[in-house]
């Protein structure tokens, strides 16, 4: 996974051996090298880490897809054991490319020519909490297995809800997944990371009282689904079908996001998705006909350093940490299935440090809005990361060896060292408002707060 990292023409870092600048629109490589050299060092060190954050987890997609199209044609308990393996490794590059969020950009921009281009397919990626009812049968606390799901209705399927829409699912495609994903209401979860994961691990039985019941396996054991339900179960054959229709829809959606990114511009058609449009467009590269959806350096500095503070603000420290732990409910942790839940906090947390600092593995690229800042507000933060990271620490250690994620946030067991951490991490997300002072960008706490974050 790791990549070789050179500088070469335009002042650019990119992966491997680039063969020269282009530009769309009419423009030359000599344009596009002047603009380069007049962009903002912070934008071309944004769009430098992602495009390496989004080609790995690209690149990890594709071998999660290659690795599960083997275990659909030879599931085996070893095969199984890979295809979750391929699942944990691609969550890994996944994670801290979720700082990109938030933005604008083309993971999730919701209006404008980036959303026509790229199709926000966020939530088609990694949309949580999931009804995994809706996908393939679950057993309650009182032992009773359910019925009525995508796994077992071949035909037209209708996920309920408000509004909702049959979908022929007589073959699971992709394009059957993408048309039942979210169909009806935010829970009806058909395709990405997690309904792949629900899948491969089956539920994980813990509930509300599972201190007290019989069916919950432990607090280090994740779910437990057998490999029958991929060998001699009834529907076994959909299983197989649904993790590679899910599987190819997640690559497809990952392909254009990785591609808009790239460092060379690519096609002759913006609006229509041409490659490294997006990152040309954040430069101020764009030339010709597509001059006009260049983005203003100063809005694109705004969206970003808001998108950061909303990010680790409302989207991690409140909708992924505090829903779940002042509930406390697992249903509302993120990866509940395979127990994986603090790994994702931890990479959702060091890709905003990656940003923040301005580094990928020790990678440093150039300016940072860390270093950008005064010493001051620099002095405050670093309190703040030593905190946060300490807290991750323990978080981290218990899951390995001790309760996972949904047993620490039971009262008494580590919800309060929890509890913390999802704080600081609000004050770190409300410190963006000062590092986008100190860079010239005004901001307010509303712009770094998502107004309809969960109130809890």
């Amino acid at each position: 996974m790791l990549f070789e990292l050179k500088k070469v023409f335009c002042g650019l870092f990119v992966i491997g051996f680039i063969s020269g600048c282009q530009t769309v629109g009419g423009g030359s490589s000599s344009d596009v090298s002047k603009n380069s050299s007049l962009s903002n060092p912070l934008l071309v060190a944004y769009a430098d880490q992602a495009n390496i954050v989004y080609e790995r987890a690209l690149e990890d997609a594709k071998n999660m897809q290659r690795v599960l199209n083997k275990f659909a044609t030879k599931p085996t308990q070893d095969t199984l054991n890979l295809a979750q393996s391929s699942w944990l490794n691609a969550r890994e590059s996944y994670g801290v490319s979720e700082i990109f969020r938030l933005s604008n950009g083309p993971i999730d921009a919701e209006e404008g020519w980036v959303a026509s281009a790229y199709g926000a397919p966020e939530g088609q990626l990694n949309a949580w909490p999931l009804d995994e009812n809706m996908i393939d049968y679950t057993i309650d606390a009182s032992g009773r297995k359910t019925t009525g799901n995508i796994i077992e209705n071949a035909g037209l399927f209708n996920p309920g809800g408000n509004a909702s829409e049959p979908v022929d699912v007589t073959q699971i495609t992709a394009n059957a997944l993408a048309s039942l994903n979210e169909n009806g209401g935010d829970a009806n979860v058909a395709s990405g990371y997690h309904a792949i994961e629900f899948l491969l691990w089956g539920q994980d039985q813990d509930y509300a009282d599972f201190s007290q019941d019989n069916v919950t396996p432990g607090a280090l054991v994740a779910g437990q689904r057998p490999i029958t339900d991929f060998t001699t179960d009834q529907y076994a054959a959909r299983r197989l079908q649904y993790l590679q229709a899910a599987a190819e829809l997640l690559v497809s959606d990952l392909e254009p996001i990785a591609g808009a990114w790239k460092l060379e511009l690519q096609g002759s058609n913006c609006a229509a998705n041409a490659g490294g449009c997006y990152r040309a467009a954040l430069l101020g590269q764009l030339t010709g006909a597509d001059a006009e959806l260049n983005i203003a350096q100063n809005a694109a500095l705004r969206q970003i350093v808001s998108g950061m503070g909303v990010f680790i603000k409302s989207e991690l420290a409140n909708e992924r940490i505090a829903v779940a732990v002042l509930t406390p409910s697992e249903e509302d942790e993120h990866s509940c299935f395979s127990d994986n839940t603090h790994r994702d906090i931890s990479l959702n947390y060091q890709g905003f440090v990656n940003v923040l600092k301005g580094s990928v593995d020790g990678q440093s690229f150039g300016q940072s809005f860390y270093r950008s800042a005064s010493t001051d507000t620099q002095l405050k933060i670093s309190v703040l990361i030593k905190k946060i990271d300490a807290r991750i620490a323990q978080m981290n250690d218990l899951a390995e060896n001790k309760w996972h994620f949904d047993y620490q946030i039971l009262p008494g067991n580590n919800d309060v060292n929890i509890r913390r951490m999802k704080n600081d991490m609000r004050k770190l997300g409300d410190m963006m408002v000062v590092v986008a002072s100190d860079i010239g960008v005004d901001l307010s706490t509303d712009d770094v707060t998502d107004p309809e974050e969960t109130l809890l």
